[in-house]
C-alpha cells in the first residue's frame, strides 16, 4: 500500500470517526529517540514496540469503538457486549503502553536515577530500600505467566505504595479503583524478545537503568494528596 494511499485512508476514516460524534486515540510520540535506552532497551525494539504494536492496540481499540457506536445506535445489546473484551484488552494495551514509554528515560535524563523526595521516603518505608522494590517487582514480573505487566502502584485509599501484576493488557485499575500506576513494567516477549530472547529476568535486571523515577515521584506528589 503506498504511503499517499495510506495516509488518505487514515485521513478518511478521522473525518468518519469525527462525523459518528467521538474522537479517536492517537498514538503518542515518544519523548526520546527509539535508541535512547540502548544498551538497556535495543533500539530496534523499540522500534517495533511502538510504531507496530502499540500503534496496533490503537487501531484496534478505535475498530471496536466505532462498532461499539454502532451496535449501540442499533440497539444490539448483544454485540455490545461482545466488544467488551475488546475494548478491554485493545485499550488497556494504550493506557499501558501510554504509561510504560513515559516510565522509562534515556540516563542522561534521569533514567536509572533513584527516587527522590517523598517517593524515594515512601519507598524505604514500605520495601526497605529501592534495592528491596526492585528485587520484589522483579521477582513479580519474573514470575508472571504468559504475558502481562508488573507495577508499582499507589492506593489513594489506603495511602500506600503496592506492587501487583496483571495479565496480558490489563490496566492497574482493574485491581482495584483507587490504584494509581506509578510504574509499570512491560514483561510481554515482544518488549524484549529480540535482544534478551526468552530471558526475561535478564531484562528485567536492565530495564532498571532507564526507568524515569522522575515521572513516577510527580505522579506519586500529584497523587497523594
Amino acid at each position: 500500500m503506498s504511503y499517499y494511499h495510506h495516509h488518505h485512508h487514515h485521513l478518511e476514516s478521522t473525518s468518519l470517526y469525527k462525523k459518528a460524534g467521538f474522537m479517536t486515540f492517537t498514538l503518542p510520540d515518544l519523548p526520546y529517540d527509539y535508541g535512547a535506552l540502548e544498551p538497556a532497551i535495543s533500539g530496534e525494539i523499540m522500534q517495533i514496540h511502538h510504531q507496530k504494536h502499540h500503534q496496533a492496540y490503537v487501531t484496534n481499540y478505535n475498530n471496536a469503538l466505532e462498532q461499539l457506536d454502532q451496535a449501540v445506535n442499533k440497539g444490539d445489546a448483544s454485540t455490545v457486549v461482545k466488544l467488551q473484551s475488546a475494548i478491554k484488552f485493545n485499550g488497556g494495551g494504550h493506557v499501558n503502553h501510554s504509561i510504560f514509554w513515559k516510565n522509562l528515560a534515556p540516563s542522561s535524563e534521569g533514567g536509572g536515577e533513584p527516587p527522590k523526595g517523598s517517593l524515594g521516603s515512601a519507598i524505604d518505608a514500605h520495601f526497605g530500600s529501592l534495592e528491596g522494590l526492585v528485587k520484589k517487582m522483579s521477582a513479580e514480573g519474573a514470575a508472571v505467566q504468559g504475558s502481562g505487566w508488573v507495577w508499582l502502584g499507589l492506593d489513594k485509599e489506603l495511602k500506600k505504595l503496592v506492587v501487583d501484576t496483571t495479565a496480558n493488557q490489563d490496566p492497574l485499575v482493574t485491581k482495584g479503583g483507587s490504584l494509581v500506576p506509578l510504574v509499570g513494567i512491560d514483561v510481554w516477549e515482544h518488549a524484549y524478545y529480540l535482544q534478551y530472547k526468552n530471558v526475561r529476568p535478564e531484562y528485567l535486571k536492565n530495564v532498571w537503568k532507564v526507568i524515569n523515577w522522575k515521572y513516577a515521584s510527580e505522579v506519586y506528589e500529584k497523587e497523594n494528596n
